[in-house]
């Protein structure tokens, strides 16, 4: 009988880094297929600093227990199927987790075209694109001419928001880490401006870079960067907080910034979202995004890993700031 490798919850990382020791490989037969269902031999995974919060349980992500399978959203073949929808040798998009074989039910998964952009329905044509576009677009809106600055700018999602403001007349400046994601957030995504956190003053080049302040903050990272820039920012700026990753592995969590009242003096707003508020619209965003990228007016980067061992130290070059581009990891 055939045995499927997976990857278990086996540790609680609220409020401290993420081990690898917080996951636990286990071998397992699989069990005939049920009525309804397809088996997915997973090949690709996709990778994102929520899913520390989907282990802690806290935030949107449906509660986990120790023992269950790593979640986690990933492309795989159809190897047998009892589901009339779903053919050997579809290529599809879902939850399938940790595992070598996901056994699904029909409706738990989309299939997607075999073609030059299969990965990138795991980045920028999926939910990290829609992140960015929703975001950006119905949080942050945008106007030609405002200065957007974005933190967390080479990462998947970031990267993303910057070319959207590119194309919607933005001035663009990208926080990020490290000379070589700031030479490419200039010289191949053509954002105006970079800012390297670990190597200079972040507040002290915002004020070059935005001296009529930040219309539009797109905020990926929290805490001294948020505080730096709600500083800086214009009247009736809008503050746009899609993740916090500098808080993500602190033991408690930390204060509120600073600068929190320049919100009342420059009447500015700062607000949260949920993605899974725009599902309806999901289709026509998504063509949109196709289309932009196919043109090459948006570009992307995948940070693509190897091998079923080395899924939980993936997961952990996020926080470190390994990663450059969206997390994957084929199988």
């Amino acid at each position: 009988m055939t045995k499927n490798q997976q990857w278990l919850i086996d540790g609680q990382p609220r409020g401290r880094a993420l081990r690898e020791s917080d996951f636990k490989r286990q071998s397992v037969d699989l069990a005939p297929l049920e009525a309804d269902c397809a088996r997915i031999r997973v090949e690709v995974l996709g990778f994102d600093p929520s899913m520390k919060g989907q282990m802690e349980n806290i935030g949107y992500a449906a509660a986990t227990s120790q023992g269950d399978v790593m979640g986690a959203s990933g492309i795989g073949e159809v190897v047998e199927s009892n589901a009339p929808r779903l053919k050997v040798g579809d290529k599809v998009l879902g939850r399938l987790g940790w595992q070598e074989f996901a056994d699904v039910r029909a409706r738990e998964v989309q299939t997607i075209p075999d073609d030059d952009l299969l990965t990138a329905r795991l980045g920028p044509v999926g939910t990290t694109g829609l992140t960015a576009y929703f975001g950006l677009f119905r949080n942050g809106r945008p106007q030609p001419g405002d200065t957007l600055v974005v933190s967390g700018a080479a990462g998947a999602t970031g990267s993303i928001v910057g070319q959207l403001g590119r194309l919607a007349g933005c001035r663009v400046i990208g926080i990020a880490g490290g000379a070589e994601k700031c030479s490419w957030l200039v010289d191949e995504l053509r954002y105006d401006a970079a800012i390297d956190y670990k190597n200079e003053p972040v507040k002290v080049r915002l004020k070059e870079f935005c001296p009529d302040g930040v219309d539009v903050f797109f905020d990926n990272v929290g805490g001294s960067i948020l505080n730096d820039v709600l500083a800086r920012i214009a009247l009736n700026a809008r503050v746009v907080v899609c993740g916090g990753i500098s808080r993500y592995e602190a033991e408690d969590l930390p204060p509120g910034p600073a600068n929190y009242m320049n919100l009342i003096f420059q009447r500015a707003t700062m607000a949260g979202f949920l993605l899974t508020d725009y599902a309806a619209e999901f289709p026509r965003a998504q063509a949109r995004l196709e289309s932009w990228i196919r043109s090459g007016e948006i570009l992307h980067k995948e940070d693509v890993q190897q091998g079923f061992e080395n899924i939980p130290a993936t997961l952990l070059r996020l926080f470190s700031g390994k990663n450059f581009g969206k997390q994957l990891l084929r199988i």
